[in-house]
């Protein structure tokens, strides 16, 4: 079963949660093959200055490879890809047209039987979880979006605390994770620990996570 880094969300241009990613490196061995799914947007980018970017960051954190999935490439090709990688990073955008393409590929099955690591980074980490507090760009509404459901968690990333009425009203009937950008939840075999400022909202309150101190 794989290990989960579960990302609030991160300014890559700035690489604010460098830390965090550094800690998921060489969790995953130091020196990473790392294999990149950019689905979470609604285009893509094809120019690759994103690509270019994360690439280098990556390889600066001691990445040996770091390669991005096509969302045209078969689900065998696929597969293959992922059985010579030790890390899977989802990026952030939007959830539902990320859970969407997972599932079109068959890469959400994959997931289940990967026994790497997987940064989820903002609606990657959403994705992973068993729900995910999402606001429609549209109309405002916020709510619980099910997710893959691979952390037995439900979570806000990119956390604000000028959320917090509405997520000690939702913490009544479902405790919720809320994850700042530049903090994280490892989740290992359904045991948890934190990295930077993770709070609980359960019951209608609100509890400050123990953190780990970051290496």
């Amino acid at each position: 079963m794989a290990k989960f880094y579960l990302l609030g969300g991160e300014n890559t241009i700035r690489k604010s949660a460098k830390e965090i990613n550094k800690a998921a490196f060489l969790d995953a061995g130091g020196s990473p093959a790392v294999l990149v799914f950019p689905w979470a947007r609604a285009s893509f980018d094809d120019n690759y200055l994103r690509r270019r970017r994360l690439s280098k960051y990556f390889q600066s954190l001691g990445a040996r490879s770091v390669d991005f999935v096509d969302f045209s490439e078969p689900t065998s090709m696929i597969a293959e890809r992922m059985a010579n990688t030790e890390l899977v990073y989802l990026t952030g955008g939007q959830m539902i047209i990320l859970l969407a393409r997972l599932k079109q590929t068959g890469v959400d099955k994959l997931l289940t039987k990967y026994d790497g690591l997987i940064i989820g980074r903002s609606a990657g980490a959403l994705a992973l979880a068993k729900y995910g507090i999402v606001t429609n760009r549209y109309s405002k509404q916020v709510k619980a979006a099910p997710g893959l459901g691979l952390t037995d968690l439900c979570i806000k990333t990119h956390y604000e605390p000028s959320k917090d009425g509405f997520l000690e009203n939702f913490s009544q009937r479902q405790s919720i994770f809320a994850i700042p950008s530049h903090s994280a939840i490892i989740v290992d075999k359904g045991n948890l620990s934190f990295l930077g400022e993770v709070y609980l909202f359960e019951k209608g309150e609100k509890h400050k996570c123990a953190t780990n101190q970051l290496m």
